[in-house]
Parts: structure tokens; sequence; C-alpha cells
């Protein structure tokens, strides 16, 4: 059985003006997904910023979701780290917190041969019971799984059931499916591909759209899932507009600027990253209004 079927979410980490994170908009914006139809919460992701939070930042955001959420719908957690020591220790203290499943990136700036991916994965699969996500993002890590390498770990590895496809390749991903087939879950890594990859027996997306319209990006997946494809294709393409604006600037910047332009605060951001361009603001917000999120 899936992990989840539909929309989940790549939820941002809101921070206050002194940097911190405010858990009470953290709340309310865990809420607001689940009262929009989200079919699941991916916590501590890129879209978390996880990569600037410290190990007990992100230990406690996740912890923090999971008891937000309380088994309404499932929880994943981003314990990936391009130290597998680090992964390891990230993702038993987040099985300790009750989520339902992890996510893991591939190794980043070290990168990785196929044969370390193989160990990398194995290794932390081993040290928790939790079913796990492979992420595939090499526009982000520099490191790709290949296929024949994701569906090995899919068939060796009892506990590893899933991947996040995000590198945009569906030449890629259909090949990954050729050899996997119903070994592994496929899940969209990117939303203006969420229909193809259903086509290829995807499950659903993680998705960075539904911040800001989750009821929506729900039911792109909804109509493909329940066999009207063309009602979801029109969804799809409807999206494309907001869906290129979200990633006008590198991710979460956009997508933190949207969420602040609906008034749920969170658009605070940590260094390296930096406010979005004025005339990118211009474009996100017309998107948005055209989509009908913004008013």
């Amino acid at each position: 059985m899936a992990i989840f079927t539909g929309s989940g979410v790549a939820i941002t980490t809101p921070f206050g003006k002194d940097g911190s994170v405010d858990y009470d908009t953290f709340r309310d914006q865990i809420e607001y997904q689940i009262k929009g139809g989200t079919d699941a919460i991916i916590v501590c992701g890129t879209t978390g910023e996880a990569s600037t939070l410290t190990h007990e930042e992100h230990l406690e955001c996740i912890k923090f979701c999971a008891e937000v959420v309380n088994k309404r719908i499932p929880v994943i957690a981003g314990t990936g780290s391009n130290c597998t020591e680090t992964a390891i220790y990230l993702s038993k203290e987040a099985e300790g917190y009750g989520v339902d499943a992890l996510l893991i990136v591939t190794p980043y700036y070290n990168k990785a041969t196929q044969k370390g991916l193989i160990e990398h994965y194995t290794m932390i699969a081993q040290s928790v019971s939790l079913p796990i996500i492979m992420y595939n993002v090499p526009s982000r890590t520099g490191c790709t799984i290949q296929p024949e390498t994701a569906a090995y770990l899919a068939k060796n590895v009892s506990n590893i059931v899933a991947i996040k496809e995000a590198t945009g390749n569906i030449s890629h991903v259909a090949r990954l499916m050729h050899l996997a087939g119903d070994d592994i879950d496929l899940y969209s890594g990117n939303d203006d591909q969420i229909v193809p990859i259903l086509s290829l027996g995807g499950k659903g997306v993680i998705s960075v759209l539904a911040n800001v319209a989750p009821e929506q990006t729900h039911d792109i997946v909804a109509a493909y899932l329940d066999g009207d494809v063309k009602t979801s294709c029109k969804l799809q393409l409807e999206a494309l507009p907001l869906c290129n604006a979200l990633f006008c600037e590198v991710n979460p910047i956009p997508v933190k600027k949207a969420v602040e332009l609906q008034g749920r605060g969170g658009g605070v951001l940590r260094r390296p990253l930096t406010e979005m361009e004025p005339e990118n603001v211009k474009k996100l917000e017309s998107a948005m209004k055209e989509y009908g999120v913004l008013h």
C-alpha cells in the first residue's frame, strides 16, 4: 500500500523576523493544508529550508508537525544528508516522533557513485523500520539515482518503497518504471509534470504549488486517479503559469513570497537565500491572480 496517493505538500518552514522558527504560523500553515484537502505533509525538505536548520531545529520541526497533524494525514520527514551517519541519526530520531515515512535526498556536494548510493540508502533503511522515499533531484545535488540503481534498491531493500522523481526527464522515469514496475511507488517532484508522471504509474506529487493552492493540486491528481484524464490534463495546463512563476527564482524564494502575499506570513528566508527581485514579485502576483489564489 502506498504511503499516500494524491498531493503531498512540501511545506515551507516559516521564520520570524528574528530568524527563529515561527511555530504559531507553522501550525496555521499545517491546518490550512489539511483543511485544503492535501493528502500528506512533507516536512523539512528542500522547500522547508532544511539545509539551513540546525539539527535541533530540524528535529523540532519534524516533531512539531507530527504532533499537530496527529495522524490525520501522513507526515513524511525529510532526513537526508550528504553524510550517511547524519542521515541515520536524523532518521532514527524522526522515527521516534511517530512520522509515517522518510524522504531521503541523494548526497549533495560530495556526490556518490551508484555503488555509494546503494550503500548509503541501504544503511539508512536498515537503521529504521519506516518506509523510505528516495529523492532524485540532480539539479540541486549534482547526484543522480540511475533507474537501474533505484530499481535495485526497491527490489532488494524492503522498506525502500518509493521515489520522488525531480529529474525532469520523462525518458529516465519511464525506464525506471520499466525496470522496477510494482516494486516502487512513483511521485512527481515537479508540479509541471504531475500528469505525465501519473501516466507512467505515479501515485501523486510532492508539491511546492500545494503551499498556495492545496485544493487545486489535490484535484489534478484526484481527477486522474478517478479516470478523468481530460479534466486532470486541463487542470495541469491551467496551473502551468503559476508553476513557472513559483520557480522563476530558486525554490523556496518564490513560494515563501506567495504564501506571504496570501496574508499567511512566513515570508522570511535564511541566508544565503535572499528577497525576491521586485520584477519577479510582479510576475508572481500576476500568475497568482490569474490562477485565482490571490485576490
